[in-house]
C-alpha cells in the first residue's frame, strides 16, 4: 500500500483535517517520534477502529530530551516509518520542523505538576514539561476527537490525561495495552541501541515487575520485595535501576492495597547505555 501522504505546514495539516470534518468523518492523533515498531502500528491499528481517519505525527521533540539524553542519536527514519504506516492504513503524516514547531521567540511552557513529579519526574526534571508542551500544541495543531497513547509509558500517559482534563482540551485520551516481544520486552525504538547480550538480558526488567506485582496483590512486603528485584536485576547485568515501585495507578502515589484502588507497578533501569521502562498492573 503506498505511504500516507506527510505534511509540515499547520496549513496544509488544517487543510486536510478540515476536508474529513466537512464529510462528517472523525478524526485519531496518533503522537509518535519516528523510528515506528509493531507498538506503534498497533496504536494505528487502534485508532482505525475509534475514528474514520488517523494522523501519525512524527516529531523528535527536543524538548522533552536533557542536556545529557540521547537527542542527537534518537533513531530516526521517516521513509521506513512511511512505508509501515502505508501498510498500517495510516491517512496522514504530521511531520513538522522543530523551527515550525519552537519558532524564534516562543516562550510558552506547559508545566504538569501531579502525576509528573514522581518516578521520572524526579530522574527527568524536565521531561514531563516538554512532553505537555508538545502534546498541547499537537492537540492544538490536530484537532482530533481521540489521541492514542501506549501503556508502556505509563506516567506519561496519567499527565497526559491529567493535561486534558485540567485544560477541558475537547478530546478523548484512549489508551493502548504494551505491545511486547515474545520473551516479554516492552517494545521501544530505544531497544535498537541494545547489543545481543543486552537484548538477552533486558527481559529480566519485565520479570522482576511480574513478580513485584504478584507480591503487591496480595499484600506482601513489597519493600522488601523491591529491594531483592533491584539486586537481581543487577546480578543479572544491568548496570543501574533508577527505580521500581508500587504505586497508585491513577495519581502515581502511593499505592495502598486495601482501597481497593487499582495498582501499578513501574520500573526503570540501565541496561550498558540505554535506559529501558516498563509497567504492569497490579
Amino acid at each position: 500500500m503506498a505511504p500516507p501522504r506527510i505534511v509540515r505546514t499547520v496549513k496544509a495539516l488544517r487543510s486536510a483535517v478540515q476536508k474529513w470534518r466537512g464529510a462528517g468523518e472523525s478524526v485519531s492523533l496518533v503522537p509518535t517520534m519516528g523510528a515506528l515498531h509493531d507498538g506503534h502500528l498497533t496504536l494505528v491499528t487502534l485508532g482505525k477502529r475509534k475514528s474514520d481517519r488517523v494522523v501519525v505525527s512524527i516529531f523528535v521533540n527536543p524538548t522533552q530530551f536533557g542536556p545529557t539524553e540521547d537527542l542527537s542519536r534518537y533513531p530516526r527514519d521517516e521513509a521506513g516509518d512511511a512505508r509501515k504506516l502505508g501498510f498500517a492504513g495510516a491517512d496522514l503524516i504530521w511531520a513538522p520542523k522543530v523551527e515550525d514547531m519552537y519558532p524564534e521567540g516562543f516562550a510558552t511552557t506547559v508545566v504538569p505538576k501531579g502525576a509528573a513529579l514522581p518516578l521520572e519526574g524526579e530522574f527527568r526534571p524536565h521531561h514531563f514539561a516538554g512532553v505537555a508542551t508538545v502534546c498541547t500544541k499537537l492537540f492544538s495543531q490536530v484537532t482530533p476527537d481521540i489521541a492514542i497513547f501506549g501503556e508502556k509509558d505509563y506516567q506519561q500517559l496519567c499527565v497526559i490525561r491529567q493535561l486534558v482534563r485540567d485544560l477541558n482540551l475537547p478530546l478523548r485520551i484512549v489508551a493502548a495495552p504494551t505491545s511486547r516481544e515474545r520473551d516479554g520486552l516492552a517494545r521501544s525504538s530505544r531497544n535498537a541501541y541494545l547489543t545481543a547480550d543486552e537484548r538477552a538480558v533486558a527481559p529480566a526488567l519485565h520479570r522482576a515487575l511480574k513478580g513485584l506485582a504478584a507480591i503487591a496483590a496480595k499484600g506482601g512486603l513489597v519493600n522488601k520485595a523491591i529491594d531483592v528485584a533491584t539486586h537481581d536485576l543487577l546480578h543479572a547485568g544491568f548496570a543501574k535501576v533508577d527505580y521500581l515501585a508500587v504505586r497508585d495507578a491513577e495519581t502515581l502515589e502511593a499505592f495502598a492495597p486495601k482501597s481497593g484502588r487499582p495498582g501499578r507497578v513501574l520500573g526503570a533501569a540501565w541496561l550498558g547505555s540505554t535506559r529501558l521502562i516498563d509497567n504492569i498492573a497490579v
